[in-house]
């Protein structure tokens, strides 16, 4: 079973629309006992990350998703869902994020306007599964002020060129999440949500 979080934030209806492209049945749950049942999750999400991570505490979803990755089961994260990964944001100081992945969520700075938003190509750094069927230079659909940024650069699995290269996709394990959103990116953008079907079984 695929589960795609509700934590009462987040553009539901355009992921859900993707998956339904694929022909793919996915559950919408917002019950922890929902994600600890799930083969696979995704949690996708437009908004602050602040308040994802006070719904997500609050709605008892943060310790369900930090199990669900701890026992390496398949996880999709988009966007805010890619930050909340980090153990903290700029945007929000003092507010713990779910700390799977050792980092920060800096705000862009410098010459180029933000929000970073519309269509940007990506740098492949390392093959995966995921990624099969999607070449270096292909463009995904990006809107967002603040990006994630690694301790461990191992975990990077594409980079992004918006004045200078920031990470817009991570993996380790099971899990990959990007900063972009396939949902919106067209063709390449289904072909990595086909791939991450078939990983988790589906």
């Amino acid at each position: 079973m695929i589960v795609v979080v509700d934590y009462g934030m987040g553009n539901l209806k355009s992921v859900l629309n993707a998956f339904a492209k694929l022909g793919a049945g996915v559950t919408v749950s917002g019950d922890p006992a929902s994600i600890e049942g799930a083969s696979a999750i995704v949690v996708p999400g437009v908004g602050a990350f602040g308040r994802c991570m006070e719904n997500l505490e609050g709605r008892g979803l943060a310790p369900a998703i930090r199990e669900h990755i701890r026992r390496d089961k398949r996880y999709l994260g988009i966007c805010l869902g890619m930050q909340v990964l980090f153990e903290s944001s700029e945007e929000a100081p003092g507010v713990k994020g779910l700390g799977v992945i050792k980092g920060t969520v800096p705000r862009f700075t410098g010459s180029m306007k933000v929000p970073h938003m519309g269509w940007n190509s990506v740098d492949i750094r390392k093959e995966s599964p995921i990624l099969k069927g999607i070449n270096p230079g292909d463009f995904f659909y990006f809107v967002h002020s603040y990006y994630c940024a690694p301790d461990d650069g191992s975990v990077i699995a594409t980079t992004t060129e918006y004045d200078g290269p920031f990470t817009s996709a991570v993996e380790t394990g099971s899990l990959f999440a990007c900063q972009f959103h396939p949902e919106k990116s067209q063709r390449v953008g289904l072909a990595l949500l086909r791939n991450f079907l078939a990983l988790a079984g589906c």
